[in-house]
């Protein structure tokens, strides 16, 4: 495995001499920049995160931040300063920054940020974003499949996107709801007009009102003017609230107020301001169980809930796995400058069989460890992770019993084929079958090569 590359962008030495210390182990990278022209030289797309305090000399931590996101759309950022500030961690925070330390930081606790980050807890996960790179019938704004339970999913929100009405996606993580989200905005009559996604599990409560409504002047400690908040500069456009289970009760009543009067006030302001926002929500538990133990709010619940999208799990679109795997090999191919380009009939017997409990987002990063451990230009079983192996090995049949007598059936025809190379005379022969009845049996159970 690779180094984690730590970007360290700070004129103070002993701020340096710190971060040695606690990046000193094999395992990290330690890159160390202490002013804009060394931040843009030495910053790659290969940095796993950057640490930068707000005040450079000659510059600004937030005008480097934005200079490298020109760069480096995909960057991720935590800024120190000794000259912490509410205004200024809001101004971060929508900017797209990860997180907000002030110093003197604690060490721990920020090699424990940096690791999460890394990780992929607080990245938002833009690379399941599925790019167009098959036949164009399979595809609908950048999502990959062909199954009918997609379709019918795709086919609503076809439908609902250009209505101005709230939508609520609901589906397991790793489903992609933030993609559809985003098909659901540019299918829109708002494409043209403001979109800001928040992910309401990554940020405090205590910035998430001033980021949401922004604030006066003299709103609270430290804001020395006045600041606009999303609504606001989402006026006629659309605003996406990711995880939106997490909201505290005080913002879900003033959302609630935004919804149903197209109004709210800044922090600090009797002043009411009017707009015109589209939401989108997201969530990934049973929202109506949260309201039925008074964690969520029950008339908010409803507002959202006028159109609910509920993403399938991967494990009930299999079919769309052999074009999901074909994608992602090509991709990780060519980021990792190899010529990966075929998938052997275990290694793809194993992603038919596994539950995927991750969906999407486990398909991705197992097709990624493939292609990066592979030797040859061939994804073969042993290059699987040991849990999908030990899982098929492990596999039990489940559901009605027509259910599995149809699966049975399955593996029964499709293992009489790959013995037979696909020749479905020779299959249905070694089975005993008519050859229509044969045929029929591979379109009820939707066999294909």
């Amino acid at each position: 495995m690779r180094k984690k590359i730590i970007h360290l962008i700070d004129d103070e030495k002993i701020i340096h001499e710190i971060f040695k210390r606690i990046f000193k182990s094999n395992e990290y990278e330690l890159i160390i920049s202490e002013n804009k022209s060394q931040a843009k030289t030495h910053h790659t797309p290969d940095v796993d995160v950057t640490i930068m305090d707000l005040m450079i000399p000659g510059s600004s931590g937030i005008e480097i931040f934005k200079e490298l996101k020109k760069s480096d759309p995909e960057i991720k950022i935590i800024f120190l300063t000794a000259y912490g500030t509410i205004e200024s961690a809001i101004e971060t925070i929508k900017l797209g920054a990860e997180d907000y330390l002030q110093k003197p930081f604690n060490n721990i606790e920020l090699k424990h940020k940096i690791d999460r980050i890394i990780k992929g807890e607080y990245i938002k996960k833009e690379n399941i974003q599925l790019k167009m790179v098959l036949n164009q019938r399979f595809s609908f704004n950048n999502i990959i499949g062909k199954s009918r339970i997609l379709m019918k999913t795709l086919s609503l929100v076809e439908s609902v996107a250009k209505t101005n009405s709230t939508v609520l996606i609901t589906g397991e993580s790793g489903t992609g709801k933030e993609l559809i989200a985003k098909a659901t905005y540019n299918n829109s009559n708002r494409k043209n007009d403001p979109f800001f996604s928040l992910n309401s599990s990554n940020i405090p409560d205590a910035l998430f009102e001033s980021i949401l409504f922004g604030h006066t002047k003299g709103a609270f400690t430290s804001a020395y003017t006045d600041k606009k908040g999303v609504f606001e500069e989402a006026d006629k456009g659309t605003i996406f609230f990711d995880e939106i289970s997490n909201l505290n009760p005080e913002t879900q009543s003033k959302i609630l107020r935004v919804i149903q009067e197209k109004e709210f006030q800044p922090l600090g302001s009797n002043k009411t301001i009017k707009v015109d926002v589209r939401i989108i929500a997201a969530t990934n538990v049973d929202l109506k169980k949260r309201v039925e133990e008074n964690k969520f709010r029950e008339d908010l619940y409803y507002r959202l809930n006028i159109i609910n999208i509920n993403l399938p799990p991967l494990r009930e679109r299999k079919e769309d796995i052999p074009l999901l795997a074909e994608h992602f090999l090509k991709k990780y191919s060519k980021e990792n400058n190899k010529n990966v380009n075929n998938i052997d009939n275990k290694f793809m017997k194993y992603l038919l069989n596994y539950s995927w409990p991750g969906n999407i987002r486990e398909l991705e990063n197992t097709l990624q460890r493939g292609v990066i451990l592979s030797t040859s230009n061939t994804l073969t079983y042993d290059l699987l992770p040991t849990e999908i192996i030990e899982s098929d090995s492990k596999n039990i049949l489940k559901g009605s019993y027509n259910e599995q007598i149809d699966e049975f059936k399955k593996q029964l025809i499709i293992q009489a084929l790959e013995k037979n190379n696909w020749v479905q005379k020779s299959a249905c022969k070694n089975l005993g079958l008519k050859p229509t009845t044969f045929s029929e049996l591979m379109k009820r159970l939707n066999i294909h090569k």
